[in-house]
């Protein structure tokens, strides 16, 4: 039984076979696609846990192919960047993207990451302990992914998931964005901070004027915190 099944797309055929062999040994099934198009195609035929995805492709690229994906699904993507291509990254982050990786990587940097996303993509099946939190019309439930506004499922990539439920988990107190980076993404993570700042954009596309108790706040200066009022 293998641990689920990745699509990787990339133009460079030395890079997808570097990827294959790493991947598969740890226990996984692997698609591979060239192009923007074949990706389209192949998540449609494979529904792949994951998709690793370069950001310069044939006929699309990444970006586009990224924007495509979310308008029907939520699933992890993490993007492949060459090192230099801050705008992208940062663009592809706003897309929906879930992570990203720069280029020239090494494998075990690659491992680290697909085991992350995935497992805060489905969650832990045999841990009893539900990671919830509420808060006035708001609910955050780590165990099954969701994320409710009013009652209402709010579709949330899950690193954006798991920013919000660490900072309402631990409400009022401020986190610099180097703290997040390392509790959220974790220590084997190798961004930078605009990916902290880029999804609490995003979180606040979805949560901004929802409720006048909490709220979730810039210390400019220092990071971001959770706000919530007695």
């Amino acid at each position: 039984m293998t641990k689920g099944k990745i699509l990787v797309v990339d133009d460079d055929k030395n890079i997808c076979e570097l990827l294959r062999l790493y991947i598969e040994k740890e226990g996984y099934d692997i698609e591979i696609a060239n192009d923007g198009q074949e990706a389209l195609t192949k998540f449609k035929e494979v529904q792949p846990d994951l998709i690793m995805l370069d950001i310069m492709l044939p006929i699309h690229d990444g970006l586009y192919v990224c924007r495509e994906i979310r308008k029907t699904s939520q699933v992890p993507i993490i993007m492949l960047t060459a090192k230099g291509e801050v705008f992208d990254k940062v663009l592809g982050l706003e897309l929906g993207a879930d992570d990203y990786v720069v280029k020239p990587f090494e494998a075990k940097e690659i491992i680290a990451r697909i085991k992350a996303v995935l497992r805060r993509a489905g969650g832990d099946k045999v841990e009893e302990e539900i990671k919830l939190v509420k808060y006035d019309k708001l609910s955050i439930n780590l165990t099954n992914y969701e994320l409710k506004v009013n009652g209402v499922q709010i579709d949330t990539p899950p690193k954006e998931l798991e920013l919000i439920y660490h900072l309402a988990s631990n409400p009022n107190r401020v986190f610099t964005r180097d703290q997040l980076l390392d509790e959220v993404w974790g220590f084997d993570y190798y961004g930078d901070s605009r990916t902290v700042d880029v999804h609490v954009k995003r979180l606040r596309e979805k949560l901004e004027g929802v409720s006048d108790k909490w709220a979730l706040k810039t210390v400019w200066g220092v990071g971001y915190k959770f706000e919530a009022k007695d």
